[in-house]
C-alpha cells in the first residue's frame, strides 16, 4: 500500500541537538580536540574585549562556526550563517540548542579586527599542535618545507602605475568590469599596484604557467605525522619561499639537537644551505644540479635519510591540496597580508584536527 504525501509542517518535536548526532560521528573527536583548545584560550579572548558593556556573541561559537565553514566548504559567513538557521549538525558542534537565534552574518566583519589583533589564530593552532605534541604525534626533529601560490581577490583590472602615467585613460565603459587595454604597456611588481588589495602581487609560480595576482603561502610539516607544524602567508616574491622557510624553522626542535629539513630544487642555494646549516638544520634539499653546481654536496647525499626526506616531503603536498579544495584557500576571500595570514593558520589548525583524529583512530 502506498503512503500518502502528507505536509507535516506545523507539526513540532521536541529534542536537542545532542540527540540527533550519531555516537561515533566524525565530527565528534574534532568538536572534543577544539573545545580543549578553546578552553584554553580563554585569558585571550578576555583580553580581546571590554570589561563592561553588553556581552558579546561567544567567541568560542564564532570559532567554532568557523571551523564547520573549513570542514564542510562553505563558500562565505552568509552561507554559513544560514545553514546554522536550520542545520542541526551545525548547532550542536557550535554549541547552540534548537531554537536559539543565529547572530549576523556582519558579526564576523565586526570581530575580524578583534580576532586578528589577539593572534588568536596563531594561540588556537599552538594549542592544536600542543595536543598532538601531547599524544606523541610529533617527533621534533625530521621536516619539509615548502610554498604554494594563492590567488589574491584582485584582478590585473585593479592595477595601476605608481608613478599616475596612466591617469590618461578615458573613463571606463563600465565601473564595475571595465575594459582596459594593456597593449604596448609594460607591467611588474616595481611599477605597477592593486587599488583593490596593495598586498597583491604579480607572481607564476612556474615558467610557462599564467602570471596571477596572488599571496604565497607556506608550511613546515612535521614528517613522521604529516601534520603542519608552522604555516605563514607571505607577498608572492622570488626569495619569499626561502625567507618564509629559514623564519618557520628557526627555534624548531630541541635545543642543541640538529633537525632536518626537506624541501625541492627550488631551495637548492649556497645561500639557503649556508643559513640551515648556521641554524644548525641539516638541509635535505633536493639537488638542482641540472644548469649549476648543487649547493648540496655529498656531506648530505651520502645518508640514507636524505633519501628518507626526499620521499616524505612530497607528503607536504597533500597539505596544501587539501587547504585549497576543502578550505577553498586556492583563491583568498580576504585582503591583506595579515588577514589573509590568519585564514591560513586558522585553516592549517582545521587541517591538524583531521588528520589528528585519523592518527589518534589508528593508534
Amino acid at each position: 500500500m502506498r503512503g500518502p504525501d502528507l505536509e507535516r509542517t506545523h507539526e513540532t518535536f521536541t529534542a536537542s541537538p545532542e540527540s540527533l548526532v550519531p555516537a561515533d560521528h566524525p565530527l565528534r573527536p574534532v568538536k572534543a580536540m577544539a573545545d580543549a583548545a578553546l578552553t584554553e584560550l580563554s585569558g585571550v579572548f578576555d583580553a580581546c574585549y571590554a570589561v563592561f558593556g553588553r556581552p558579546s556573541i561567544p567567541p568560542e561559537r564564532l570559532l567554532r562556526a568557523l571551523l564547520l565553514q573549513i570542514l564542510y566548504s562553505v563558500r562565505s559567513e552568509r552561507m554559513l550563517v544560514e545553514q546554522l538557521q536550520y542545520n542541526m549538525l551545525f548547532r550542536w558542534f557550535v554549541g547552540m540548542n534548537g531554537t536559539e537565534p543565529v547572530w549576523s552574518p556582519t558579526t564576523y566583519s565586526k570581530n575580524r579586527d578583534r580576532f586578528l589583533q589577539g593572534e588568536v589564530a596563531v594561540a588556537f593552532f599552538n594549542q592544536v599542535l600542543g595536543q598532538a605534541r601531547a599524544a606523541g604525534l610529533v617527533s621534533e626533529e625530521h621536516f619539509s618545507v615548502d610554498g604554494t601560490l594563492i590567488e589574491a581577490w584582485a584582478s590585473f583590472k585593479s592595477l595601476k602605475a605608481n608613478d599616475g602615467s596612466d591617469d590618461h585613460r578615458p573613463p571606463p565603459d563600465d565601473p564595475g568590469n571595465p575594459s582596459i587595454d594593456w597593449k604596448n604597456e609594460k607591467r611588474s611588481n616595481a611599477t605597477h599596484q592593486s587599488t583593490t588589495d596593495g598586498d597583491a602581487r604579480m607572481y607564476k609560480k612556474s615558467k610557462g604557467s599564467a602570471t596571477r595576482m596572488a599571496f604565497l603561502g607556506h608550511a613546515l610539516m612535521e614528517n613522521r605525522s604529516g601534520l603542519v607544524y608552522a604555516a605563514t602567508v607571505t607577498m608572492a616574491t622570488g626569495t619569499a619561499e626561502r625567507t618564509a622557510a629559514l623564519k618557520l624553522v628557526s627555534g624548531v626542535g630541541p635545543l642543541n639537537t640538529r633537525i632536518t629539513l626537506g624541501a625541492d630544487k627550488g631551495y637548492d642555494t649556497a645561500e639557503f644551505v649556508a643559513e640551515c646549516r648556521d641554524l644548525n638544520v641539516t638541509p635535505h634539499v633536493a639537488q638542482n644540479d641540472t644548469n649549476r653546481a648543487s649547493a648540496i654536496d655529498g656531506r648530505t647525499t651520502r645518508h640514507e635519510g636524505y633519501d628518507v626526506s626526499r620521499r616524505k616531503r612530497m607528503r607536504v603536498e597533500e597539505i596544501f591540496g587539501w587547504l585549497k579544495t576543502v578550505g577553498l584557500f586556492r583563491k583568498t576571500r580576504h585582503k591583506g597580508v595579515p588577514l589573509v595570514d590568519w585564514m591560513f593558520t586558522y585553516t592549517a589548525a582545521a587541517y591538524n584536527l583531521v588528520r589528528m583524529r585519523t592518527l589518534l583512530a589508528a593508534a
